[in-house]
Formats: C-alpha cells, sequence, structure tokens
C-alpha cells in the first residue's frame, strides 16, 4: 500500500534581490496585488493639509517631542499648529523670493534666516509712544514696585530627604523648640547656636533681609506667606525641617514711571508684535487653505 506523501505547504515568501533600504523597497512594492496587502512601508495617515501639502500623523508625532503637554491630544495639536505655520511661512517665502537673500546671523539656520526676513519685512515694528506706557502705567500701578522684603531668623534641624526616621525626629523637635519659644522668645539666638545645622547659628540664625527667589525655592515659597513673629509650624525644605521667625516685613515701594518706562515700552512693543503676527499667519491661512487643523484642535478642547 503506497503511503500518501505528505501534501507540502507552500508559503507565499517574496525575496527581494536589491541594494535599496528595506524601508524603501517595501514602500516601493507596497500594494503589489501578487503578494497579497503588506503594511511594511505603509504611508502614515494624512488629515491635515496646507494647499495642496500634506503634514502626515508621522511628521506631527516627530513634532510633538517639542510640544509637551498634560494631555496627548494637546501636545500633538500644538505640534500640527506649529507644523502649519511653518509651511504656511515656507509657502511664502518661496513666493516672494525670499530665500536666498537671508544670510544667516550668528546661529540661525537657513531656515530661521528667511524666515526673519520674511517677518522683518511683513511686519512693522511699532515702538509705544509716551501716552501708551502712561497709560498702561496708570491702569497696573500695583504692578510696579520694589521687591518685598523680610528679615528673618531661623534654626535649621537637619534631616535628609530619604531619611524618614531623621526628618520625623526633626519634625518633632522642631515643634517642642517652638513650643518654648512661644513662652520665652529671647532663647531664640541661643536655640540657633545650640541646635541649628546652619552655619547661620554663629550669627543667631540670622539670614538678614531676603528678597523673593533668594533662598531654595520650596523655602522661599513657604517665609513669604508667614506673618511677623515666631511661625507657628516648622517650615520643611530640601535640607530638614526650620523654625522661622520672620522679625520684620517690608513690603516694595511703588516705583515711579520713569523708573519702569522701558519696561512697560518693552512688554507693550512684544504684545503689539505679537497681534501683528496671529494677524499676519490668519492672512497667510486665508492664502493658502489650511484643512484638518480645526479638527485636530477639537479634540484637545
Amino acid at each position: 500500500m503506497n503511503q500518501l506523501k505528505p501534501r507540502q505547504r507552500v508559503l507565499p515568501i517574496t525575496v527581494i534581490d536589491s541594494q535599496k533600504p528595506v524601508t524603501e523597497d517595501a514602500r516601493d512594492h507596497h500594494g503589489d496585488e501578487a503578494d497579497g496587502p503588506r503594511t511594511l512601508g505603509r504611508p502614515a495617515p494624512c488629515l491635515l493639509f496646507v494647499a495642496d501639502t500634506p503634514i502626515s500623523e508621522a511628521d506631527i508625532a516627530r513634532e510633538m517631542q517639542h510640544h509637551r503637554a498634560m494631555k496627548p491630544e494637546q501636545s500633538r495639536a500644538d505640534a500640527a499648529r506649529a507644523l502649519v505655520v511653518r509651511e504656511l511661512l515656507h509657502r511664502e517665502i518661496d513666493r516672494l523670493g525670499l530665500a536666498d537673500p537671508a544670510e544667516p546671523i550668528g546661529r540661525e539656520t537657513a531656515e530661521e534666516a528667511s524666515i526673519r526676513v520674511l517677518l522683518e519685512r511683513e511686519i512693522e515694528d511699532r515702538v509705544p509712544s509716551e501716552d501708551d506706557c502712561l497709560r498702561y502705567y496708570e491702569q497696573n500701578r500695583e504692578r510696579f514696585h520694589s521687591p518685598d522684603r523680610i528679615r528673618v531668623r531661623h534654626i535649621l534641624l537637619g534631616a535628609a530627604v530619604d531619611d524618614i526616621t531623621g526628618r520625623f525626629n526633626a519634625r518633632s523637635e522642631g515643634e517642642r523648640l517652638i513650643t518654648e519659644l512661644t513662652i520665652t522668645p529671647v532663647l531664640f539666638t541661643d536655640f540657633a547656636m545650640r541646635h541649628s545645622d546652619c552655619p547661620s547659628k554663629e550669627q543667631g540664625g540670622e539670614l538678614g533681609w531676603l528678597q523673593r527667589g533668594q533662598t531654595t525655592p520650596e523655602f522661599d515659597r513657604q517665609i513669604f506667606r508667614l506673618r511677623e513673629g515666631l511661625a507657628a509650624f516648622p517650615v520643611e525644605s530640601r535640607w530638614g525641617y526650620h523654625v522661622v521667625s520672620i522679625d520684620e516685613i517690608a513690603p516694595g515701594e511703588a516705583l515711579t514711571l520713569e523708573e519702569v518706562r522701558a519696561r512697560i515700552s518693552d512688554y507693550l512693543e512684544l504684545q503689539v508684535r505679537q497681534r501683528e503676527l496671529q494677524h499676519y499667519l490668519q492672512t497667510l491661512r486665508e492664502r493658502y487653505e489650511v484643512r484638518g487643523l480645526e479638527e485636530i484642535e477639537a479634540l484637545a478642547a
């Protein structure tokens, strides 16, 4: 009795004998009916267009690394918007023939130089008038004052961030010292010299007059919220816990228009330029039809 030989299964293997990179070869063979459907090399979907220029999802994905956001939808929308603006500017540069005359300055790339030349040509620099500066100053007086200052003493009870037991003990010791100092405030200098782990203990814990931003950020944020006198709780920082006394508070003094005119002028000039830029980009969007951006932005809303 003749044994039946098992039927050989023919696998549809395609051998590509080519010197091209695999991805390029796969793209060339995409859609080949003889070999069936393929996914390798399939172009990324494209939902965004500036005139007849497509901006693919792959382009957007690459750009997203430069636009961090809490939600991926927002990052995608920001990236898509940036790519649309870039394409709009490139089209206008080509239309006006500004690519060749643009000489890079400093570390500018050729692209950045072309965009700079375009914007210098199309957006007028407007220097705010004296009346503009005066009007803004009168409407925002509360913003213009010298920095607030506080005169501070402290006792640092040091403990490393990862030393849970040490930090618990430091906090407990701080609470004990605060209880004693509430009864006998004059002991602060003595306690600082005996208990503090900060070099300021040699001066009785004196840190002197401080402005915002002169100390460790987390310590800075807390002490500028305190009222004058001994803080009722230990203030935590990366260094440990601090017993803090705010000895004096000096609110910043109002600044005159002369002292802030240059700052106001720069701010108003930037605001005007931003508005002009937005208006100019809207003009370009009307000249070169943008499709798909509103839908992408809606998903991020």
